[in-house]
């Protein structure tokens, strides 16, 4: 079986991302090849994959068990295609729920504008990235690959949207084209993850207060000094200290739940959850219902109204 496993994580990954691939052998190398590595693949049986599946549980959580289900499962496949042998009976076998992980939280209304509050104070691009993070809606991984060309005004003379590099910051709209990712090859999660954003005027202010920081010459909204795509982990550390002088405990949150917020807010705020589905970037309102269960409430009302008008989020700090 280790046999197997090596070779699909040598021969089989080729295109994906560098990180993806660590996390695949990190799995491996920890968790399946130490309790099956040593098993014929001949012999292997579903009962052998059950017991295994089950014996983990109560260490890992469900996304961790299904990775590595995903490894054994693609392994034996590769393994079938080199005649090494007959059938897969991984595919037979049902991952179990895991370990419960840590809820994901959303922002009170009143933590909400603490945050806000306490970012006004904190560096432009730590600014920029926690206001257009919690009132957009994008994920984060869609915010860090933010082009300052996808930062567009509408130009009332020309009767286009045109990037803010070339139409300036005197106009009285702005949008967001998400239309990319962190991810390998820079797509978006989804097709329908590929959406335009109308922006509140707090985005607006932070964006605007963030380019004449930076400069003329970079591509990037959120980059480093020399340019250069920042990290996640650079991020994270930023907002928890933002987080901290909201008088919250940052290193309980991650800057995922900004956008878990964007949708209990907009929830509260009476906004259909068809509507709520689109702006996130979900597939179907199932997506959104599932990921978001604690934060939705019903919504019964027909109608929206625009961002700015549901709350003192968006008005001038």
């Amino acid at each position: 079986m280790a046999d197997a496993v090596y070779y699909w994580l040598d021969n089989g990954l080729q295109g994906r991302d560098a990180s993806t691939v660590q996390m695949y052998r990190t799995y491996a190398r920890n968790h399946v090849v130490p309790c099956l590595g040593a098993r014929k693949l001949r012999e292997l049986s579903v009962e052998d994959i059950d017991r295994w599946l089950q014996g983990k549980k109560g260490e890992l959580g469900t996304r961790s068990l299904k990775l590595m289900h995903n490894i054994l499962n693609r392994a034996i496949k590769n393994a079938m295609r080199r005649d090494k042998v007959k059938r897969n009976v991984v595919k037979l076998c049902e991952v179990p729920e895991g370990r419960e992980g840590r809820p994901s939280k959303a922002l009170t209304l009143p933590q909400a504008e603490a945050v806000l509050q306490a970012a006004e104070n904190a560096r432009p691009r730590v600014r920029a990235y926690i206001v257009v993070s919690l009132l957009s809606g994008a994920r984060t991984e869609e915010v860090r690959a933010i082009k300052w060309s996808h930062v567009v005004a509408y130009d009332e003379k020309a009767r286009a949207w045109r990037p803010v590099t070339e139409a300036g910051w005197d106009h009285k709209e702005f949008a967001l084209y998400v239309w990319r990712s962190v991810r390998k090859k820079g797509d978006t999660k989804t097709p329908k993850s590929r959406r335009s954003l109308a922006l509140p005027k707090r985005c607006v202010e932070a964006l605007k207060a963030l380019k004449a920081d930076q400069g003329d010459g970079r591509e990037l909204v959120f980059s480093t000094e020399t340019g250069s795509p920042v990290s996640a982990h650079n991020m994270r550390r930023d907002f928890r200290k933002v987080l901290d002088g909201a008088g919250l405990a940052g290193k309980e949150w991650a800057p995922r739940e900004l956008r878990h917020s964007f949708v209990s807010l907009l929830s509260d705020h009476d906004i259909p959850i068809e509507d709520i589905s689109r702006l996130v970037g979900h597939s179907n309102t199932v997506v959104t219902e599932t990921v978001y269960r604690h934060q939705i409430r019903p919504v019964i009302q027909d109608g929206a109204r625009a961002m700015e008008g549901i709350s003192p989020l968006s008005e001038e700090a």
